[in-house]
Parts: C-alpha cells; structure tokens; sequence
C-alpha cells in the first residue's frame, strides 16, 4: 500500500526542521482528525499500569502536549509529552535541529524548550483523556545546578503527579551542560534516594500511585552503565528508558551537518540502542524496560522486543516515515 506521507515528506522537507515541526504540531493540535486512526496491539500489565498496547510515543516530538488527542488517535499505547522543565525556558539558540535524510537521522540541540509545568498542565487539564496512557518526562531548568537538581524535579514530581500515568526522571539529554553528570555515583544516589522518598510522600498524600522511571543514554560503557543500572535498582524505580540520543556521531561523520553539534537519533542509532537494552535486560532481568532510539520499522521495534524491552517508543521514525510506521508497528504487535 502507498504511503501517503510520501507525498507530504517532501514538502515538509522543504522547511526549515524546527519551522515544519511546529508547523505540524500546531496542525495536528487544531485538527485531530488529521492524523489516520489506527488500532492494533495487546493489553500489557507493567508497573501496575495496563497499557493498552506495547507501542508508544517517545518524548521530545509534543513537548508541551498539544496534540496529545491526536497522537491517541494514532493508537499508540502511550504518549509521552515533554521534558517539561518547573520555568519556561527558551532552549538554545537556533538553528538547533537537522535533518541527515541520507542516514535517515536527525541531530538535535533544542535545550528543553518548552512552556513550562503550569503551561503544561494546563494544556492537559483542557485536553480530552486520552485511550493511551500518559507519561510525563520531566527535566530540570537551565539555570539551576546541578547541587539543586532534586528541586526542579520534585516540583516536577507534585505538578505532574494527578495528570499522569508514569513519570519519567530526564537525566541524560545531552542538550543541558553537566545533566548527564547525574547520571553517576553520588549524584545518581542522592537524586534517586529524594526522588523516591517524594514518590512515597505523594503516594500516601494522594493515595495514587504513580510509577517513575529514569531515561538513560546510549555513550554509556559496560562498567558506568552497570553501576547506573545498580543505582537504579537500589533506589527502588520503577522502569529504565533505553535510550535518549547518541553524542557518537562517527556513522554520520561526512554528512554536511554530522558535525553539528547536539544528540544524534534515527537509524544509526538502532544498533547501540538495542544493544543497549539488551545489557540492561542481563543485568536487571524484572525491570521494567522501555526501548527507544533508532525504530525506524516494525522489524526495528520487534528486535527490541527480542532484546528484553516490555515497550517501545518512536520518535525520529515518524519524521521519516509518518504515521504508516505506527499502522507497521501495531500490525507487528498484534502477530507476535
């Protein structure tokens, strides 16, 4: 079957990334009905949660959640909106996002641009609820240090807590100077330990429970991601995502914009993302694991599910490929 989006790639590609982004977004947001309505896939129990099918949409593409209604008409099993930061933030400056359509693959420095927790929230609260569930990615503001980071995230934590179905701890975009410090040793520990200890406090508080996970990166060797991994199971989470973009940009290296600066996502991502996953599947074999990066095909998201992931999200392979990829996907989903 033809592709429809084949025809309207071109000319979104024809746009700046970020102007045809938004452009799409704001789009999708007034008119739902615009994206094809697709169903497919199986109910899965994870973290207390059912999810209506193993299929989901990775943060960064609505972060200010917009178009969650139209994405949930999509069938994806989860959305994920976000990072929200507590502030708005403008991100960096521009440009900060391009396309390597030879690869495939996208480069991005955006910065957590985004309206901020209040805007998001109330976007939310005005939005219909959704059949997928909900997740909330949440990071820290530019501005605030690093020795202040469980503050960004609580008020992340207390905001977000009634409006999701999961929350995800954002430590590991490459986009914030020194986030990725977090993901290590004492830092990890203590950032863990105070998220937890606010989790429980919003429990009992709310008598709802709310599972967090925590989204790692791919540049990870075997002995820091064991130790993250080891931090995170200690710290008592509840799910791992696998994984957020890539500063290994060797695959792309002779592409014009290779060496730009910013976190690689797409397909050549695919491989040390599975890879990725599969370690952490070893390593923490009842964890709950969400896989992102590189899912470019259903047979992409089906290598992840043989890598050990519960879940899959997309991102950069809607921009490549539209909404056909997540028809592929369920389709997959409902055979195996």
């Amino acid at each position: 079957m033809m592709n429809p989006y084949h025809y309207l790639r071109p000319l979104l590609f024809r746009l700046d990334p970020e102007r045809a982004h938004n452009r799409t977004l704001a789009l999708l947001a007034r008119m739902p009905s615009f994206m094809p309505r697709y169903h497919g896939g199986k109910p899965v129990e994870l973290m207390g949660l059912t999810f209506p099918n193993r299929l989901g949409l990775a943060a960064g593409l609505d972060k200010n959640g917009i178009a969650v209604s139209a994405f949930d008409r999509a069938g994806f099993g989860f959305i994920e909106v976000g990072t929200v930061t507590p502030r708005p933030q403008p991100g960096n400056p521009q440009p900060r996002l391009f396309r390597l359509p030879e690869h495939e693959a996208i480069i991005n420095r955006m910065g957590f641009n985004n309206r901020g927790i209040d805007a998001l929230i109330t976007r939310l609260a005005a939005t219909p609820k959704p059949h997928a569930l909900l997740g909330i990615n949440l990071g820290k503001n530019k501005d605030t240090p690093n020795e202040e980071a469980l503050t960004d995230y609580r008020i992340g934590l207390q905001k977000a807590w009634a409006h999701a179905d999961y929350l995800t701890i954002n430590i590991s975009s490459p986009n914030t100077a020194g986030l990725r410090e977090l993901q290590h040793g004492a830092a990890l520990r203590e950032l863990l330990a105070g998220i937890k200890a606010e989790q429980q406090r919003l429990t009992v508080e709310t008598a709802r429970r709310v599972p967090i996970v925590v989204k790692i990166a791919p540049d990870l060797d075997d002995t820091a991601l064991h130790a993250t991994l080891d931090t995170i199971a200690e710290a008592d989470m509840d799910g791992i995502i696998a994984t957020n973009t890539t500063l290994d940009k060797s695959a792309v290296e002779h592409h014009p914009h290779g060496g730009e600066q910013g976190g690689l996502s797409g397909a050549p991502l695919t491989a040390a993302s599975t890879a990725i996953v599969q370690k952490i599947r070893a390593h923490l074999p009842h964890i709950a694991l969400i896989a992102s990066g590189g899912v470019m095909s259903a047979a992409d998201m089906q290598a992840k599910r043989d890598a050990g992931a519960d879940l899959v999200q997309i991102y950069s392979g809607l921009i490549y490929h539209g909404p056909q990829l997540v028809r592929d996907c369920l389709r997959q989903l409902e055979r195996g």
